[in-house]
């Protein structure tokens, strides 16, 4: 399915007016539409497969960093998955309609405050094609309809998969223009989109620390800022060896390119013995590079000078940052210069500073003895996220369903009027 319009804002009024009817559907037509468009992606699966390579050719002509295209990659497994996480957004409990308070008050006029959709969802990202049917599936289920800028990078594989899910959505008597893109009109689109104030009612921006200040700061449409992650480890004098060196592998090598993935590991000083040789040696095992200060590179072999660069360095590759630090208040005082407020945790078996840290530090997901890997909307049993939110306004951390609904109070009255 393909839309006639032929400007970006024409599109973006399409959707306008789709929102209107998907914010009426029912809870079973939302969820059915979306196991249709499951199936759809499932269907399509070789065509969506021979769309990304040619994505990915072009990318590693182009010399498309390693991370990049790993994000872009979709295999047929990678397709099938997406297709399960759309059929995990189905079977969620519908947001619309929930009653968040309710009164009456004394002149007998009931009042109900409830969930409503926002209307129109944007988002700008790149490079990300499991974005665009996240994003979709997600503000479908929530009764939004959606506008994408998935950038060039990944324009086919996108185009592959819009085109199937809104197949779908007309197969089943659901308006097809409650999915739009503007990637064919390229920066002018993503220009549009960030200046389409009363047709976007919000725009979620998700990528590089660049793309995401840059819709930030030139948005008319209300946004919500999903962060870098500059993520970082403690590990303290109590930390269990076989914890600390699996959790920091796994933070950073189960999937080095996402945002949820170690940058920097801070070591107590009176850990630091014990605990950086064998952590460095795993990791190095791994194929990582780090990135060490001077006490780490004395106590470990192979390790990389680290410059001031690094502690703020979001590296998404198999690098990584290691610094030991004196006690708990400089590796916090660290993560408050250093951190983008994404993730962090702690390794210890100190009850007390564990809840410290639970308590000090100020970002969205803030854990003890756990990986980062789990800051994540499929994790956080969500089915998919719209994005991590950074910020502490409407939203933060992984961001699900009930993050893209906004509320509306109902009035019942009986022929009262104020005095």
């Amino acid at each position: 399915m393909t839309t006639t319009a032929t400007t970006a804002r024409e599109r973006m009024l399409l959707a306008k007016d789709a929102a209107r009817t998907i914010g009426l559907l029912g809870d079973t037509e939302k969820s059915d539409a979306l196991r249709a468009i499951a199936d759809a992606i499932e269907q399509a699966a070789p065509q969506i497969v021979a769309a990304n390579a040619e994505d990915l050719e072009r990318g590693r002509a182009g010399g498309m960093a390693e991370g990049l295209q790993d994000r872009l990659r979709l295999d047929a497994d990678r397709v099938s998955a997406l297709a399960a996480a759309v059929r995990d957004i189905a079977a969620l409990p519908d947001p619309i309609g929930r009653v968040l308070d309710e009164r009456t008050l004394a002149n007998g006029v009931s009042l109900t405050k409830v969930a409503v959709p926002f209307g129109v969802v944007g988002s700008i990202y790149e490079a990300r094609p499991n974005v665009t049917v996240d994003i979709t599936a997600l503000a479908l289920r929530s009764g939004n309809a959606v506008v994408l800028r998935g950038g060039s990078a990944a324009e086919r594989t996108n185009a592959a998969l819009i085109q199937a899910m809104r197949g779908a959505l007309a197969d089943r008597g659901i308006d097809p223009e409650a999915i739009q893109t503007v990637d064919e009109f390229g920066r002018e689109g993503a220009r549009e989109l960030m200046q389409a104030r009363g047709l976007i009612d919000v725009l979620v921006p998700r990528g590089s620390a660049q793309l995401i200040e840059t819709v930030v700061t030139e948005s008319s449409v209300p946004v919500i800022e999903t962060g870098a992650g500059v993520v970082h480890i403690v590990l303290d004098e109590s930390a269990r060896l076989e914890w600390a060196r699996d959790i920091v592998v796994n933070a950073k090598v189960q999937r080095p390119s996402v945002c949820n993935s170690v940058e920097t590991v801070l070591v107590l000083r009176d850990a630091a013995p014990r605990l950086v040789p064998p952590v460095v040696d795993a990791l190095r095992a791994q194929g990582v590079t780090v990135h060490g200060d001077e006490t780490v590179a004395a106590l470990a072999d192979g390790v990389t000078a680290a410059t001031e660069d690094d502690w703020s360095t979001e590296y998404l590759s198999l690098d990584i940052s290691m610094r030991v630090v004196d006690d708990l208040d400089e590796a916090l005082e660290h993560i408050r210069r250093y951190s983008t407020h994404h993730t962090e945790s702690i390794i210890t078996d100190d009850e007390a500073n564990a809840e410290r840290f639970l308590a000090e530090v100020d970002s969205a997901v803030v854990m003890a003895n756990a990986s980062t890997r789990f800051t994540d909307g499929g994790e956080f049993g969500f089915g998919a996220e719209v994005g991590i939110s950074t910020q502490k306004l409407h939203a933060r951390g992984p961001m699900g369903l009930t993050e893209l609904t906004s509320t509306k109070w109902l009035a019942r009255g009986g022929g009262q009027v104020r005095v």
